[in-house]
């Protein structure tokens, strides 16, 4: 049987960084920041040449080793065979093991391509499956889910299979992150979960949860309580004290803020009115000094794009 045929052009993908958990969401609630990662792929006759710029590009393998290709090597395999080689050009600018959804991003931009560039791609590989083999590569749906399809998404796994759905956002609704220096790695913060939790800290997390969905998308004056969270964030303190010690300030001050998927990262959740507030109050307290680099970011509505590439 004949192998896929390819696209003779570059193809360029841009996914966005995203931000899981939520607080009380966790492995569910995902949501899409506007800060990008960039890849261009191209089929080449032989080989595997990678190039890297911006954030990885003095630690990221330049092979096979690659997240993005091995990523792209799995949907390709999917989609009927490999190419005879690949040019791939990355320009990364979400960081790496700080909650951002970096290597989310670098699978995602790797099944996307390999789709765009696959004649025939999208009807071989639709989105559903897209959905599918990169939670099966990430372990998880919520920071794929939200990277693939944009806006406010809930993740779930029915049959084995990832499902999700995406929900739009309140424009009044405007993240907050600051970035520390350090990186936690997601092992390092999982390894700090217990096995089991209370049945009253379960039970709070639930009510929070469904909570969350109504106040992200229709009611931001709730998402202070929307957002409390009782079954990882306390646990996962001692390998971010920093970031917990912010969480905890900004809260105080009635500030919905938690810790971004696995951390380090802080997000904080805000409206336009009050995010020269999140930032004075962050820079009163450290967090827009050394440890932290604060960013005021867009909400992504598109997820993972093909552009056109003079865009």
């Amino acid at each position: 049987m004949a192998g896929p045929a390819f696209r003779a052009a570059a193809v360029r993908v841009r996914v966005p960084a995203t931000s899981a958990n939520l607080g009380p969401g966790f492995d569910a609630f995902g949501l899409a920041l506007g800060l990008y990662d960039d890849v261009v792929v191209r089929v080449a006759d032989s080989g595997l040449s990678v190039d890297i710029a911006g954030e990885g590009a003095e630690t990221l393998p330049r092979d096979e080793r690659h997240l993005l290709v091995r990523s792209m090597r799995a949907a390709f395999d999917l989609l009927g065979g490999q190419p005879r080689g690949l040019e791939v050009v990355c320009a990364n600018r979400i960081p790496h093991g700080r909650g951002l959804g970096s290597s989310s991003a670098a699978i995602c931009a790797g099944i996307v391509a390999a789709r765009a560039v696959t004649i025939g791609g999208p009807s071989a590989l639709d989105d559903d499956a897209l959905l599918a083999l990169a939670s099966e590569l990430e372990g998880h749906p919520d920071n794929v889910a939200a990277c693939l399809r944009g806006n406010f998404t809930v993740a779930w796994t029915e049959e084995d299979r990832a499902r999700a759905i995406a929900l739009e956002p309140s424009a009044e609704v405007v993240p907050v992150v600051f970035v520390p220096a350090t990186e936690v790695l997601t092992e390092t913060a999982r390894g700090l979960l217990p096995k089991t939790v209370p049945l009253a800290d379960a039970a709070a997390n639930a009510g929070r949860s469904a909570l969350l969905v109504e106040a992200l998308t229709r009611r931001p004056d709730l998402l202070l309580a929307a957002t409390e969270d009782r079954i990882h964030q306390d646990y996962r303190a001692s390998a971010m004290p920093d970031s917990a010690a912010l969480v905890a300030a900004l809260r105080a001050e009635n500030v919905p803020a938690v810790i971004s998927g696995a951390g380090p990262t802080v997000l904080a959740l805000t409206d336009e009115a009050g995010v020269q507030k999140v930032l004075d109050f962050a820079a009163d307290h450290g967090g827009s000094g050394p440890a932290f680099a604060a960013h005021r970011l867009e909400l992504d509505r598109t997820g993972a794009s093909v552009l056109p590439l003079d865009v």
